[in-house]
């Protein structure tokens, strides 16, 4: 399981921060409202890690859906022997249908949300499609609260098999290091692109990447599994 689970962890580094930093609204709103509303620098980062907890225990909620279902193997004995390359697999599966899925949802420039400061400078979320217009009728004002709802309710999909492989090991130390690592790596990536963004400087223009960001995420997963399952990782 030690091999298995430095694979894992590079896995959950890797997919906390490409989800991060490719999704500008999990830094850009922050940015704004400090900026809006006058926020000193401490109350920019309690908001900015309140809402990254938010969104990885979420995250975390739906992972635990794909533990339990790991968990399970463990009870069936004729599967003691073979439950590790099942997971491997599962995870393998679960990184190219969603890859797959990620890339379909990139072609078709599905709606989806994004926030925006305008001339009253109030924040605004919205649902649009790259490259299209944004009536007024279609924007909803944003508070500190709202964005923290908008987090919790946006998990990140790949936590679901990255807690399946551990579980399926019956390694609760495996799935707690796990939880441990995404949750660290998520918000020190969300406070470093605020923390660049309060003060002004240039960071990595990620709006054109932002629509791959699920089949990034899913081609990190399928790698990994693919490893496990192929090349003995």
């Amino acid at each position: 399981m030690h091999t298995e689970l430095q694979i894992l962890i590079l896995a959950a580094i890797t997919v906390a921060c490409l989800h991060t930093a490719m999704g500008p609204d999990h830094y850009l709103p922050f940015i704004a409202l400090s900026k809006s509303r006058g926020w000193k620098f401490s109350k920019t980062l309690l908001w900015t890690i309140a809402c990254g907890c938010g969104h990885v225990w979420s995250s975390v909620l739906l992972g635990l859906g794909g533990a339990a279902l790991g968990w399970s193997l463990t009870k069936v004995t004729f599967l003691e022997n073979v439950r590790g390359g099942i997971a491997g697999w599962a995870l393998l599966a679960f990184g190219l249908v969603y890859g797959l899925w990620g890339l379909w949802r990139a072609y078709q420039n599905k709606p989806h949300k994004h926030f925006d400061m305008y001339e009253d400078g109030n924040i605004y979320v919205y649902e649009h499609k790259h490259g299209a217009a944004v009536q007024a009728a279609e924007r909803h004002k944003v508070t500190p609260w709202v964005m923290f709802i908008i987090f919790v309710l946006g998990p990140c999909e790949p936590m679901i098999p990255l807690l399946f492989y551990p579980a399926a090991k019956n390694s609760l130390y495996g799935m707690l290091l796990l939880i441990l690592v995404y949750t660290v790596f998520t918000l020190a990536t969300m406070v470093t692109m605020v923390v660049l963004g309060y003060f002004g400087l240039a960071f990595v223009k990620a709006d054109k990447w932002e629509r791959y960001m699920h089949a990034m995420g899913g081609l990190t997963l399928f790698v990994c599994g693919a490893g496990m399952v192929f090349l003995g990782w």
